[in-house]
């Protein structure tokens, strides 16, 4: 049921007894989850009110309360951003709805987002190194999820098969991606802590600072690249570019292990993402939904189709130096409270919005379950002190002999389909496929993405 900014605005007064409001206008949220509204008091104080829709969007709000719950005074106060916290909450018809504090800034689009000064764009690398060297515990304590490298890959290929199975999406882009996955050189990552649900909507800006992050219900322990997943939608690569060198310095990890294989994983993801939405929509039973999600898939292969170029899994990414932003000391930002924003910059702009990403599909039990001692390692390689760890094989970014054909020729491949055993295996299918012509070799266009990834 779809609510009213002004039915939002008495549900906040009847979760806080006493708040006299006097205006109420809505906020831009995901429509197939939330309702939200900007509410403001006689003291012109201003709140965030928001509802779910249903159940699945009411766990993801009560996730979200777990994870606020986790960011204590000691740890809030060395962040270089603000986080949302609640005021109150009332129930109403089995969910909850939340009120939250006003926070300063305003989220802006990706266009405007793209033209930002470079202060702006440390500040996205700063926050997102800030979020990723977060202590395991924040997300431990909420009893969150923790991926391996090999489980992430390990789940992403179990959907993928999922994917296959309803006939439903181009067998160019199956093939596609169980390339990207079959080439294990780019799941070698050191899991973090990840936002999850990290884009333009979930930053807050003031004055030209990145001042505060939002829409915290899919934190956990797994691939950095998730929260780069939204850089691949823009089209600018200066503006990519300059985030993912400011993230590094920001990181301030040796050479030798600088992700370079971050931006190939966030831009499957990116693609991932829309077949993602189609499984969503038809565990929902949503017609509508469906349609729009194979619309969208096959526009996105027929992008690709017609821009030509490389594949997923065949460019790397290498830093490039940015300039140095005014203000800010080349500390080398070993912690997070010295990446914090200078005082200079006051943020009392009020505003605040909050996006969740819909497309996010719950994982599915029976991969949660498969999860064994091996993947199990893979976690436990995060360090203690959120450092990356030493890399013991120096060449193992090197490409694997088994590893796709990336040359551009033709090798045959078919697509196979894999499945988890009880012990965890990943066995291969092998059989004939319905194949296609190979458009493996063509470059990602971010038209497709972008223009349905990015609506309100």
């Amino acid at each position: 049921m779809k609510r009213t900014a002004m039915e939002l605005a008495a549900l906040a007064s009847a979760a806080m007894p006493g708040l006299d409001i006097v205006q109420a206008a809505a906020s831009p949220d995901d429509p197939r989850a939330f309702d939200s509204a900007i509410v403001t008091d006689t003291d012109n104080n201003h709140w965030r009110v928001r509802a779910p829709r249903h159940s699945q969007a009411a766990f993801r709000l009560e996730t979200e309360i777990q994870v606020l719950s986790g960011f204590t005074p000691a740890i809030r106060a060395h962040l270089p951003f603000r986080v949302p916290s609640v005021a109150g909450a009332v129930q109403i018809d089995g969910l909850r709805t939340f009120i939250y504090h006003q926070m300063p800034g305003a989220p802006v689009d990706l266009a405007t987002i793209t033209r930002a000064e470079t202060q702006t764009i440390d500040d996205i690398g700063r926050i997102i190194a800030a979020i990723h060297k977060l202590p395991s515990a924040v997300v431990e304590t909420a009893d969150l999820p923790a991926y391996g490298a090999e489980q992430s890959r390990a789940r992403m290929l179990s959907e993928l098969d999922q994917m296959a199975l309803t006939g439903k999406v181009p067998a160019a882009l199956l093939r596609r991606w169980e390339n990207a996955f079959e080439e294990r050189q780019m799941w070698t990552f050191v899991p973090r802590v990840v936002h999850g649900d990290f884009d333009e909507t979930s930053l807050l800006i003031d004055r030209n600072r990145a001042v505060g992050v939002t829409a915290w219900t899919d934190l956990h322990i797994g691939d950095p690249s998730r929260d780069f997943m939204w850089l691949a939608s823009t089209g600018s690569i200066e503006f990519r570019d300059a985030v993912i060198s400011s993230y590094h310095r920001h990181m301030n990890l040796p050479a030798d292990q600088v992700d370079l294989h971050l931006m190939r994983r966030a831009a499957l993801a990116a693609e991932f993402s829309l077949g993602k939405y189609l499984m969503s929509a038809i565990h929902a039973s949503d017609d509508e939904a469906i349609a729009e999600a194979q619309s969208m898939l096959k526009d996105l292969a027929a992008d690709i189709d017609h821009t030509g170029g490389h594949d997923i899994g065949q460019q790397f990414w290498e830093p490039v130096a940015i300039a140095e932003p005014i203000g800010i000391g080349d500390e080398g930002d070993s912690g997070i409270e010295s990446a914090a924003p200078s005082e200079s910059a006051p943020v009392d702009t009020v505003g605040e919005e909050e996006h969740d990403d819909s497309d996010d599909v719950q994982p599915d039990n029976a991969v949660e379950a498969t999860e064994t001692q091996d993947t199990a390692a893979d976690v436990d390689q995060i360090p203690e002190d959120n450092e990356a760890a030493d890399t013991d094989d120096d060449d193992q970014m090197e490409p694997d002999e088994d590893s796709p054909n990336t040359d551009g020729q033709d090798d045959g491949a078919e697509l196979v389909v894999h499945s988890l055993t009880d012990d965890g295996e990943i066995v291969r299918h092998d059989g004939p496929q319905p194949t296609a012509e190979d458009d493996d070799t063509q470059p990602i266009s971010w038209k497709v993405v972008q223009e349905n990834l990015h609506k309100d």
